[in-house]
């Protein structure tokens, strides 16, 4: 003969609803204990990673610069051969025509040479500010480089240290979750705890007054809840309301 599955009464629903929101809170701290330092952890690689990207664009600039004045080098070693070639010319010339004609791209060079020397000078200015920026910019990257790994041997402790307890909770959790029947009690207990800015979906009468927000709670409605015969919501916030022995019973695990 079957063994007849005996159906939980609201008494232990309440203690098991209780239960698993203090391990869901522990779970809570723990995720606290870790705080901002995954997102900065990220940031900063962000960070990292969006500085190299700019020290390879001012490494390309520092090239493209280099071979800007380098060419401009080449281009006056060039108007300067044209030139004293052109000056040979002059000498052996037949007539004025050729004279003036080899007179103008003597010109022409040496506007060239000013031209080149102009943009070898404005050139040399910025190459010298991106190589600056280079240095600040490595600098920049060590000393973020720095930072994020604190961070992340600061996380890596947090989790180290946090890992095994968090997992345990979460499988505790997991338990109680299936060990409740009401499955509508239980996504309603979700949905308050997931609104609740403190994340407690279930609190104390304390002092005739519901403990999340503090409204006063009816005489007959607080002889409910020790009663402990009716899951009682707080009209107010809509919190399950159970009574401090409870409380206390589940927090030093009574039975």
């Amino acid at each position: 003969m079957a063994q007849e599955v005996r159906e939980m009464t609201n008494e232990e629903k309440l203690r098991a609803l209780y239960e698993l929101q203090q391990i869901d809170s522990k779970i809570d701290e723990l995720r606290i204990l870790q705080g901002e330092l995954p997102v900065e952890v990220k940031d900063m690689g962000d960070e990292v990673e969006g500085l190299k990207t700019r020290l390879q664009n001012i490494e390309n600039d520092i090239k493209e610069l280099e071979t800007q004045i380098s060419d401009r080098r080449v281009q006056i070693e060039n108007a300067n051969a044209s030139i004293s070639r052109y000056k040979e010319q002059q000498d052996n010339v037949r007539n004025n025509r050729e004279y003036d004609n080899l007179t103008k791209e003597i010109e022409f060079q040496e506007l060239e040479i000013t031209l080149c020397q102009k943009r070898i000078k404005e050139h040399t200015a910025t190459l010298e500010l991106r190589q600056a920026d280079k240095a600040k910019t490595i600098t920049d990257i060590e000393e973020r480089t720095v930072d994020l790994n604190q961070k992340k041997a600061e996380l890596n402790d947090i989790l180290a240290e946090t890992k095994e307890q968090t997992e345990n909770l979460m499988v505790r959790s997991q338990e109680l979750e299936d060990n409740i029947e009401d499955k509508r009690l239980l996504t309603a207990f979700k949905r308050i705890r997931k609104n609740a800015h403190n994340g407690l979906a279930v609190v104390t009468v304390e002092r005739d007054a519901c403990g999340g927000c503090h409204n006063k709670i009816p005489a007959q409605r607080q002889l409910d809840i020790r009663l402990r015969k009716k899951i009682i919501v707080c009209e107010y916030c809509g919190r399950i309301l159970i009574d401090t022995e409870m409380a206390h019973n589940v927090q030093n695990g009574d039975e």
